[in-house]
């Protein structure tokens, strides 16, 4: 656990041996990890940094495969609806398209940016990142789609939209006969890979990785 600094200690103490707490703004002395250890604010418990294994490899398999289940979790029936003897495949894709045509061309958009495109935008701009570290080329454009990637964090939606499609199967589930299709599989599964994917890119190690100090995120 990092040691609060005293107000006139600030002054003598170089800034790159400090950090504030996100939570509280508690000033502390930076602390050395080792692996697999966690720092948390002595004040309100904020965990301020983890030092996790492996960083890169395990983010960058958690990012191509979250990539690889973006195409079906987005296009695939999500569910089958079967009413008066017709039938219809539900899919993402498909409710964007439905409420562009019926008019809601502004909802449409919100739709498709945070339940697509920014979802999308943003596991590219975690591959570019991890790439770059991996590789050790373009740290610079690195940490470019680094700053995008934390901007555009609280604008993916997945599990709002989710939470949607859930009430909607409840709500149809008296009205007409539903089947679940193999998208909403590959949507939770999608969902699922990219919060752990949030747990294990640790932004401590990544920044640090980026600015080429010496935390052993590859190891």
């Amino acid at each position: 656990m990092p040691n609060p600094v005293e107000p006139q200690a600030l002054a003598e103490r170089p800034l790159d041996e400090l950090v504030a707490c996100h939570e509280c703004d508690l000033l502390m002395s930076k602390p050395t990890l080792r692996t697999d250890e966690k720092a948390h604010c002595p004040r309100c418990g904020y965990e301020l940094f983890a030092h996790r294994h492996n960083v890169v490899n395990r983010s960058l398999a958690l990012v191509l495969t979250a990539l690889l289940l973006y195409v079906p979790a987005n296009f695939l029936p999500i569910m089958q609806l079967h009413l008066l003897g017709q039938s219809s495949d539900d899919t993402v894709w498909s409710g964007v398209v439905g409420l562009y045509n019926a008019g809601m061309q502004s909802v449409a958009l919100v739709v498709f940016l945070c339940s697509m495109a920014i979802p999308l935008l943003k596991l590219l701009c975690q591959l570019a990142v991890l790439l770059s570290i991996r590789l050790g080329v373009g740290r610079s454009h690195g940490l470019f789609f680094y700053r995008i990637y934390h901007h555009l964090r609280d604008w993916g939606m997945l599990e709002v939209y989710l939470m949607g499609v859930l009430v909607a199967i409840v709500k149809l589930a008296d009205m007409a006969e539903l089947s679940l299709g193999l998208g909403i599989v590959c949507f939770i599964s999608l969902l699922l890979v990219q919060v752990w994917l949030e747990v294990v890119m640790s932004p401590h190690q990544i920044w640090a990785a980026l600015s080429g100090e010496d935390v052993h995120a590859g190891d």
